[in-house]
């Protein structure tokens, strides 16, 4: 019997990406988008409890919307979910946990690049967690693309790709001896980019991801 993954993005523009990366499974792909936290983030009487509360109601849904797993593709989302905290019935995959298996195995200074700042202090909390859990020490900071995540919140696709894009780049080349990873999914042609014009490895969150999935869910 097929599986059926629900996907749970903070943009549309996420869904072609999990597709393409994805359509080597046999698997179906349930998309559920909810944007509105990142719109609302900034407002001031926005509270952390506030975003905890949707996220987990959110999941909630999901779970019980006849779907045998969840990937969370929005670092936002997945910085909020707790594996040791949150229980469900079913399993949830935060789509950082491929990536930070890659940067516990690289063995080599990286820099985590970012283009949401609300991402940024949860995400690399994750990944030290990630880390101590597997006792391994690395090496990992965080750069933000500043000016970049607006582009994309207001569909402006191609000039988010390209302004993300000439950011990476930067980063590469004043960081000749670390690698560079993309640590959001709306990165991911961005990043390829910027890998193609520097003939630098710049990690995402899709080159393991179908093989991480395989293995988890043995589909």
């Amino acid at each position: 019997m097929m599986l059926r993954i629900g996907c749970f993005h903070a943009h549309h523009s996420n869904i072609e990406h999990i597709d393409n990366a994805l359509r080597s499974l046999n698997v179906e792909l349930i998309h559920y988008v909810d944007p509105g936290l990142d719109r609302i983030k900034l407002d001031a009487d926005f509270t952390t409890e506030m975003a905890q509360k949707k996220v987990l109601d959110t999941l909630n849904w999901i779970a019980n919307s006849h779907v045998d797993a969840i990937l969370i593709t929005c670092t936002f989302f997945t910085a909020i979910y707790k594996e040791d905290v949150h229980r469900f019935p079913i399993p949830i995959i935060p789509i950082d946990d491929p990536l930070f298996g890659e940067i516990c195995q690289l063995n080599q200074p990286t820099i985590v690049a970012f283009t949401n700042p609300s991402t940024v202090q949860g995400t690399m909390n994750q990944l030290s967690l990630y880390a101590a859990k597997k006792g391994i020490p690395i090496e990992a900071s965080p750069v933000l693309l500043a000016n970049t995540f607006e582009l994309i919140m207001q569909g402006k696709k191609s000039e988010y790709i390209e302004a993300v894009t000439d950011g990476l780049i930067q980063v590469i080349e004043a960081n000749p001896t670390k690698r560079v990873v993309a640590a959001q999914l709306s990165m991911v042609p961005a990043a390829q980019l910027a890998e193609r014009q520097t003939k630098r490895v710049v990690g995402n969150q899709l080159v393991s991801l179908a093989a991480y999935l395989k293995e988890v869910l043995a589909v």
